[in-house]
């Protein structure tokens, strides 16, 4: 008769958790949690990004565009893609020879971001895919360039899709993650979490009736790796040129790697 180990069984327990924002709850949950945030706010995404960053999110996606490398005839995977703001822009430069993939794993806003396309006129060379960034549906060595905005922090096991995206880009390819990090100045980071904590949530409230779907994005960018750890984990998959830009003193951050 085997004896029990106690401490394996703990292990296992904390194996088994993962946070979602602040708390922590059970890894097989955290997906389904994250769905419903974004289930939640898809309708009044577009509105809540302008209003949060100041439209300054646009110049911070422009910005990943213009470090993108993309042209004419490329192949672009737009992973978290939400309301394809990026795509959109991707469209235009790869035009008709390439190829755009506008891939989310949440319906809602997979279906807002197709709606807010069409009727821009955004057609042709665009497709939907309803993909979790864990373990993506694409042969390997598919993409010139993939970029995920906003998107890595919701991801239940971060290291496993950054693998993923490493798979499906081609030798040559980049990796773009735009992503909320750490401030680099002490006085920055308490008006940051002065915001975040007590005007972002309620704000969330007035506009998309949902302050808890909003606060918890506030905690989930406080629990997501900071600069030097998120480009450690790009070069622990084979990632190499790997770099990071600060936006905004380090609001946000723009990590780039190449795949050779």
């Amino acid at each position: 008769m085997s004896e029990h180990n106690p401490s394996e069984t703990s292990t296992q327990a904390e194996q088994d958790q993962t946070h979602f924002g602040f708390k922590q709850v059970a890894t097989k949950d955290k997906v389904n949690m994250v769905a419903d945030v974004f289930h939640s706010v898809a309708a009044k995404y577009d509105i809540m990004n302008d209003l949060m960053s100041m439209g300054i999110h646009r110049i911070w996606k422009r910005y990943t565009i213009d470090c993108s490398g993309a042209r004419a005839g490329h192949k672009v995977l737009d992973l978290a893609g939400g309301t394809g703001d990026l795509t959109a822009k991707f469209s235009r430069i790869v035009g008709e020879k390439g190829k755009v993939v506008l891939a989310d794993i949440n319906a809602s806003m997979l279906k807002v971001g197709r709606d807010k396309l069409r009727d821009k006129g955004v057609v042709g060379n665009v497709e939907y895919v309803q993909a979790n960034a864990e373990a993506l549906p694409f042969p390997d060595n598919t993409f010139d360039i993939i970029t995920i905005s906003f998107g890595l922090r919701n991801v239940t096991d971060k290291d496993a899709a950054i693998a993923s995206m490493f798979r499906v880009l081609k030798p040559g390819g980049r990796l773009l993650i735009l992503e909320f990090s750490k401030p680099t100045q002490e006085w920055l980071s308490k008006v940051y979490d002065m915001y975040s904590f007590h005007i972002l949530p309620k704000m969330g409230q007035l506009v998309a009736n949902d302050g808890d779907s909003y606060q918890y994005l506030a905690e989930s960018i406080r629990m997501h790796p900071d600069q030097e750890t998120l480009k450690g984990m790009m070069e622990a998959v084979g990632f190499e040129q790997t770099t990071y830009h600060n936006l905004t003193g380090g609001i946000v951050a723009l990590h780039r790697g190449f795949k050779f």
